[in-house]
């Protein structure tokens, strides 16, 4: 997720935009543009990168699971019709 300093660096970036002559409503500007775009990533329900990478290596392990048990139903189905006369 982004930390406190990107989020300070794109409203400062928005504030940049104002035309010159409003240099006074700059700073309230950046304030509110940091507000809004706190507020929305926080909306967003975004998780960590620590915590995707965390969730992407359990489906790997489920997925490898899953491979492995599917392999031994097949080989025990095929065991039961080779068993029936």
């Amino acid at each position: 997720m982004m930390d406190r300093r990107d989020i300070d660096q794109i409203a400062l970036r928005l504030a940049s935009l104002v035309p010159p002559g409003l240099a006074q409503a700059q700073e309230d500007l950046r304030a509110n543009f940091r507000d809004v775009l706190m507020q929305g990533l926080r909306r967003l329900e975004l998780v960590t990168r620590e915590e995707f990478d965390v969730q992407s290596q359990v489906l790997a392990r489920t997925r490898a699971r899953l491979e492995e048990l599917e392999g031994q139903v097949a080989r025990l189905e095929a065991e039961l019709t080779r068993g029936r006369p």
